[in-house]
Formats: C-alpha cells, structure tokens, sequence
C-alpha cells in the first residue's frame, strides 16, 4: 500500500469583520441543500467553518454579528 503524501496547508488572510459574517452565514447553511458538483466541496465549506470556529472568540453577540454585516456591507453599491 503506497503512503499518503502529508497534507500542506496554506496561511489566509481575512478580515475579522468578513469572518465573523461568513462563521455566522456557515453556523445557519444546511449542507444537505448546499448546491455541489463533488463533495469535497460541502467538506471544504464544513472545513472553513471549523477554521472559523477556532479563529473568532466564542460568544460573538448578535450585535457584533449585525455590526459585522454593516461593515462589510458598507460601499458595496447594491
């Protein structure tokens, strides 16, 4: 049996504001209705949501959530 290469990994920069939206966004998808040509991709997004989990201090209130959201929605044009 031939040994599995060791994973890499990469270092991604993002906003705290962005992050706290997209773990909000994630926390409330349901992954069973998530449009995917392959399922790697619903592990990907279950991946990053894991990530995000572990990067943003538990117990973001609903007010930083929605302060969150205004931020990054501020100058978006739509």
């Amino acid at each position: 049996m031939s040994k599995q290469p060791e994973p890499t990994f990469i270092d991604l920069r993002l906003w705290d504001q962005d992050a706290i939206v997209l773990l909000d966004w994630l926390m409330s998808v349901d992954f069973e209705a998530v449009p995917v040509e392959h399922r790697a991709q619903k592990q990907a997004l279950m991946d990053l949501l894991n990530q995000l989990e572990q990067s943003i201090p538990p117990g973001t209130s609903s007010g930083q959530i929605d302060a969150a959201k205004a931020a990054v929605s501020r100058d978006m044009g739509w």
